[in-house]
């Protein structure tokens, strides 16, 4: 079997959209032509994986990504020795899957992961790009193609979640921020089919949100729940009732921020 049909579910087939921010596609091919590893930093539903998926697509790599949560083992990213009707068999996990074959791995939310996951990722982020399978005795020396990204959200940070600073400096990076009102427009225009003048009134009331975090929110209304919203709208629910369902009530359960939200969604939306 060839390189490109083990990893072909893996392919990203269709383009994503994505509306870029800056000079970060041409950095990020620089970084890749290079096979430097990438970290994504930003906060959440500001469009770190779709950057990472939409520059998958153009590169023409298959992509594999891990969630990271924190009962992710360091087995779940290496691979793991398993039992079947003829004793045991080794499967690669993901990382080890791209390291083989040539792909990205995308580690998502890597902060989330347990201290021993991360550590594993360090002899693939130098000039080594080995990775070293202790349980099978093999040494995976990295595919010409494979490329490692990590992502994660500093708003989260703390002295228990972050990442050591030997890690990341194993990284080149990316700061995302939400986009601008105009580019965050077109992106809910694009993605959802909503009436162009309804768009703007949507961003102002995000913007509205995002000032309230460190008072009372942890996090600001993100793209993603635009996106929601719009979605609800184009599909004819009231502008009312779907900023409540999908801006408002995933957001806080604290009655005075919710007020405060509602007020600017009667304002916004009379």
């Amino acid at each position: 079997m060839v390189q490109s049909d083990l990893l072909h579910d893996y392919r990203v087939h269709r383009e994503p959209y994505y509306h870029p921010q800056g000079d970060e596609i041409e950095l990020f091919l620089a970084a890749y032509n290079r096979r430097l590893p990438v970290m994504v930093k930003g906060p959440t539903g500001c469009g770190k994986s779709r950057f990472v998926e939409y520059m998958a697509w153009k590169l023409g790599k298959p992509l594999l990504t891990v969630a990271c949560n924190e009962d992710m083992t360091a087995a779940d990213l290496v691979g793991r020795w398993l039992l079947d009707a003829d004793g045991t068999r080794w499967q690669d996990g993901m990382l080890t899957l791209a390291a083989r074959h040539g792909g990205i791995c995308y580690l998502d939310e890597i902060v989330e992961a347990r201290q021993d996951s991360a550590v594993v990722i360090h002899p693939l982020t130098d000039h080594r790009r080995q990775l070293p399978l202790d349980k099978k005795g093999e040494l995976v020396h990295a595919h010409p193609d494979f490329q490692l990204v990590i992502s994660y959200n500093p708003g989260y940070q703390s002295v228990m979640k972050d990442l050591k600073q030997s890690t990341k400096q194993r990284f080149t990076a990316f700061r995302f921020d939400y986009p601008s009102a105009d580019v965050e427009a077109e992106i809910l225009v694009r993605e959802t089919g909503i009436d162009p003048d309804l768009a703007p009134r949507l961003i102002e009331l995000a913007q509205s949100a995002r000032r309230l975090k460190g008072h009372g929110l942890d996090e600001g209304i993100s793209t993603r729940l635009l996106v929601y919203a719009a979605s609800l709208m184009a599909d004819g629910v009231t502008a009312a009732r779907a900023c409540r369902m999908a801006l408002v009530d995933p957001l806080t359960d604290d009655d005075d921020i919710r007020a405060t939200l509602e007020h600017a969604i009667d304002a916004l939306f009379p």
